[in-house]
């Protein structure tokens, strides 16, 4: 269960405010603006704070109860913008859709790829084949790792099979273009982990014992494991 002990705000306020921001595209301002329509008066630097705060602890548990992925991928990258300039977000899905992992990096080249697959690996295990598109830096990251590894993971450049990811990638990007850029990394690295679990929410990765909609599922996440079954009681 994810700690509240300290906040000034009750944990269902705090929850709110977070799967707002990352479920639907909005600014800080536009979050601060809704709160106070609610009658919580909260500070946008308050909210940011939040969500970096709690974030990664969600994003734990949700990969504590992720479903199984497919062993075929596609890898592909998107641009994001902290202080002005663009950084690189790694991320692959299988040939359902469903997301495999992500990582956002400095660089685009063989160490950062690299570093990726070693978290998603290291996440989900070995796939059986990767579709890319005719990056250098991919390619070399795979034939690393299938070295380091002596293992066998097969590589497909495939425009079109790797669409799909591609596609994927719009769907994180329509949440973030409000916001405008990051002024950190780490707040930047914070938010789209969230950004993504609602995304993969959303898709159903995340296992259940009930019938929740996504809302129920992300407010779960910090509620004690015997009451995962449950719908969250959410601020209103």
């Amino acid at each position: 269960m994810i700690d509240f002990k300290g906040s000034h705000f009750e944990r269902d306020v705090i929850l709110c405010g977070v799967r707002w921001y990352v479920a639907y595209p909005m600014s800080y301002r536009q979050l601060e603006e809704m709160m106070e329509e609610r009658g919580v008066e909260v500070d946008h630097s308050t909210l940011n704070r939040w969500v970096v705060k709690y974030a990664p602890l969600l994003e734990k548990q949700f990969r504590a109860r992720k479903r199984a992925i497919g062993s075929s991928w596609r890898l592909d990258e998107t641009y994001v913008k902290v202080k002005g300039r663009w950084k690189y977000l790694y991320r692959a899905v299988d040939k359902a859709g469903a997301t495999v992992d992500f990582l956002l990096t400095a660089k685009r080249d063989r160490k950062a790829a690299l570093r990726f697959l070693r978290k998603a690996i290291g996440q989900h295990g070995k796939p059986e084949k990767i579709t890319i598109d005719k990056s250098g830096a991919n390619t070399a990251a795979i034939e690393s790792y299938n070295a380091e590894h002596e293992a066998d993971i097969e590589i497909r450049r495939i425009k079109y099979l790797n669409n799909i990811v591609e596609q994927d990638h719009r769907a994180v990007k329509r949440v973030t273009r409000p916001m405008l850029g990051f002024k950190s990394f780490r707040s930047a690295a914070a938010t789209l982990s969230d950004v993504e679990l609602m995304h993969m929410i959303r898709k159903g990765q995340l296992r259940t014992t009930g019938e929740l909609r996504p809302a129920q599922q992300f407010y779960a996440l910090a509620a004690r494991p015997a009451s995962f079954s449950h719908a969250h009681r959410v601020y209103k």
